[in-house]
């Protein structure tokens, strides 16, 4: 898929190596052979649709990367299975630094106890390059619900039917969940989809009751009034919605209920390690360009990108942690 040649591709390749003389580069010794990357277009994938958080933080980064490297970088959105299918597609795309996946830390660390089957293994066909926080994700009822807090909509999903919207199977919204399903005996139904635009779409049409996601993407329902937030399920309350208690603050202080991860930018395995270096400290800077400084204030991130070494180390503190929360809340793998 990312091999095909075109006389319009080449043209565009020669091009933009020209450019590469110029912008910082790797030289790696092979025999007698110096090879420079980038010296072709890249291509990040991203396992969600366009319009949410993943994708957001995508095409704000990539930006930075074109004008460091001179390289043109194309977003190619491959959603579906939680994010399986674009996890699976880059596991086997050249590992030469041509082909990255944008996605969220579930599809590495929820998805492996959540499916039988991944078409991928997460450990040993990819390497996390960098680790951007997802920062606050807020729980928000439909303004049909006559709730203003976490109690309220326990009491209300007690005598109601309600459906909770998640952007993957799962997800730390899917874990939340079930979570209240667990611990107070409710049966609230969680409609899984494939990424967060068609979840608040939904939302916003009233086929939801609650939901949880990022703020900018559930914005336009904010200002309109279609949804009301009932708790910040994180550390620290959202700094665009400061008057929003988190769960702990409602004296939900049960671990399960104060959820964490990151948007990970990862590479085939295989990558070279001078690649992923170069790539990480481009991720990292990204976050302090004019579209990074942007698009992280819209999304209300506050933490600078983890680099290669320290979300390689974090990575293993979240499938410590996570994993067994999931099996704890009998969720079985489809």
């Amino acid at each position: 898929m990312y091999n095909t040649t075109t006389r319009r591709g080449l043209l565009r390749a020669g091009a933009g190596a020209g450019l590469a003389l110029a912008a910082p580069s790797i030289v790696r010794a092979q025999g007698s052979v110096a090879v420079a990357w980038p010296t072709k277009p890249i291509t990040i994938v991203v396992n969600f649709p366009a319009g949410g958080l993943t994708d957001g933080i995508a095409r704000a980064f990539s930006q930075h990367v074109t004008q460091a490297t001179g390289q043109q970088v194309m977003i190619d959105n491959k959603p579906g299975a939680s994010g399986n299918i674009g996890a699976a597609l880059v596991s086997r795309a050249p590992a030469d630094g041509t082909v990255f996946l944008h996605t969220v830390s579930s599809t590495l660390v929820q998805n492996r106890v959540m499916f039988k089957t991944l078409g991928f293994d997460p450990d040993k066909d990819l390497t996390i390059i960098s680790g951007t926080s997802s920062g606050v994700l807020p729980v928000v009822v439909h303004k049909s619900v006559p709730a203003t807090n976490l109690k309220e909509f326990i009491d209300y999903a007690k005598k109601n039917k309600v459906n909770f919207g998640s952007w993957a199977l799962g997800s730390s919204a899917h874990i939340f969940a079930q979570a209240l399903n667990e611990k107070y005996g409710l049966t609230i139904e969680v409609v899984t989809y494939k990424g967060e635009t068609p979840m608040w779409q939904d939302m916003g049409a009233g086929s939801l009751q609650a939901a949880m996601g990022s703020v900018q993407a559930m914005n336009a329902l904010l200002i309109k009034g279609d949804v009301r937030g009932i708790a910040a399920p994180s550390a620290v309350r959202a700094k665009r919605l400061p008057d929003l208690p988190t769960s702990r603050e409602q004296g939900f202080t049960d671990d399960v209920f104060t959820v964490r991860g990151w948007l990970a930018l990862a590479a085939p395995a295989a990558t070279p390690k001078e690649i992923v270096k170069r790539m990480s400290d481009l991720w990292v800077a990204a976050a302090d360009s004019e579209p990074g400084r942007k698009m992280m204030d819209s999304f209300d991130l506050t933490e600078k990108p983890m680099p290669h070494e320290a979300v390689t180390k974090d990575y293993e503190v979240l499938k410590a942690t996570v994993i067994p929360r999931i099996v704890a809340l009998g969720l079985k793998p489809q």
